[in-house]
């Protein structure tokens, strides 16, 4: 499994609670949806890192 790094993130208010509501409406919490926008925008530019053996 791969590790989590923790920081803090400065988000506006509107922003945060449009992310909250959408990740209730998907049934995750508010930092597994964050990571999930991430996810789909990295994947989106094609930037996803490269998987190592064993992941």
């Amino acid at each position: 499994m791969s590790k989590k790094k923790a920081f803090a993130l400065r988000i506006n208010e509107e922003t945060f609670r449009a992310i909250e509501k959408w990740a209730a409406d998907e049934f995750r919490s508010t930092n597994g949806q964050i990571e999930w926008i991430l996810q789909q925008g990295l994947k989106s530019a094609k930037r996803l890192p490269k998987k190592k053996e064993g992941d």
